[in-house]
């Protein structure tokens, strides 16, 4: 069964230009940055979620924590692992997404999965979950089956690109099943990234965009209640 066809940004585009995605284009749902996060600066995307789901949007939130690679904070550890899950809860709960929602861990290294980052994201999800949500990562799908084994109940949103390089992508955006991403639980498969997109309004020739497809139209839904880890 094929999936559906959603978009992260790092920067919210503007109510302009999501409205017109919705009205204009096979995405249903997109990535919800909060912020300020250890790793993630911008809060562009905060106070929006009203409107989305007002308009009819799946949401996925993310949080961009520790990480051992690129930029931000590189400071993963069973200690900064609280910190983090707890701070997640809290900027879940102000920007009133329901107890039970998911929260994808941002992680944008590859493999291996170090010590020190399995313990940040062992104690991250643990303390996600004891805030009331339910915890997702965000992974390579290398990562995923590792992630998976360390914490069973967390959903894998799994990265896969066939090029980094910004590129065009035509409508209809892909929507296969997440599980042709390499790993066949992923929830939700990053499978474009730096795609440039062509948007009418607000002048826009093209807008570049991460690209997804879920097993949902709202990865972010709450589903069962926490069974434990």
């Amino acid at each position: 069964m094929p999936g559906f066809a959603g978009f992260d940004r790092s920067d919210y585009p503007g109510d302009q230009v999501v409205n017109w995605l919705k009205a204009n284009t096979n995405l249903v749902w997109c990535g919800y940055y909060l912020g300020p996060s250890p790793s993630h600066a911008g809060t562009t995307w905060m106070t929006r979620r009203a409107g989305l789901v007002a308009a009819g949007w799946g949401i996925a939130p993310l949080y961009v924590g520790q990480q051992i690679t690129g930029p931000g904070s590189h400071d993963p550890s069973s200690a900064t692992g609280v910190t983090d899950g707890n701070q997640a809860a809290s900027l879940m709960r102000s920007e009133g997404f329901a107890l039970g929602s998911f929260i994808y861990l941002d992680l944008e290294n590859g493999p291996p999965l170090t010590q020190p980052l399995t313990d940040y994201v062992a104690t991250w999800c643990d303390t996600v979950s004891s805030g009331g949500y339910r915890p997702g990562v965000y992974c390579s799908h290398l990562l995923a089956l590792a992630i998976h084994t360390l914490r069973s109940t967390c959903r894998i949103w799994a990265f896969r690109v066939q090029t980094t390089q910004p590129h065009p992508v035509p409508k209809p955006f892909p929507d296969p099943n997440p599980s042709g991403c390499g790993y066949i639980g992923a929830y939700a498969w990053q499978l474009g990234q730096n795609c440039l997109i062509a948007v009418a309004p607000a002048n826009l020739s093209t807008l570049d965009v991460d690209l997804n497809s879920a097993v949902t139209q709202d990865p972010g839904a709450p589903d069962t209640p926490l069974t434990g880890t």
